[in-house]
């Protein structure tokens, strides 16, 4: 095995397991009104969505996040085109980090396991 091999092999063997993206995004849905005040702060509800001016939190209506049904954290900013299918996603694109780094985020906000 060559030292880049035994290299690749070390970072496999001590990477954080998966996060169990299901399980999160259920978890947030249950708390869905919570999760967005907590990510979108300037925001405010307006029936079955939470509305925000951006990403950033700020007061204003361009940003919009399902809070019920079975599309439950499904979001979209208007002014910029940018989307997304579920809280993890939507924690990932406020903290700018990669969606598995969200997710762990998330499950420890909400108090749930993050891995299986």
């Amino acid at each position: 095995m060559t030292a880049r091999q035994a290299a690749a092999v070390r970072r496999i063997a001590e990477a954080e397991p998966a996060p169990d993206f299901a399980a999160i995004n259920r978890a947030a849905r249950a708390r869905a009104e919570d999760v967005c005040r907590r990510l979108l702060p300037g925001g405010a509800r307006h029936g079955k969505e939470w509305a925000a001016g951006d990403l950033s939190g700020a007061a204003g209506k361009s940003l919009r996040v399902r809070l019920e049904g079975d599309r439950a954290g499904a979001w979209i900013d208007n002014a910029t085109g940018d989307k997304g299918g579920d809280f993890v996603s939507l924690a990932a694109a406020v903290a700018r980090v990669p969606q598995a780094d969200a997710a762990r985020h998330l499950a420890r906000m909400l108090g749930a396991e993050a891995s299986q």
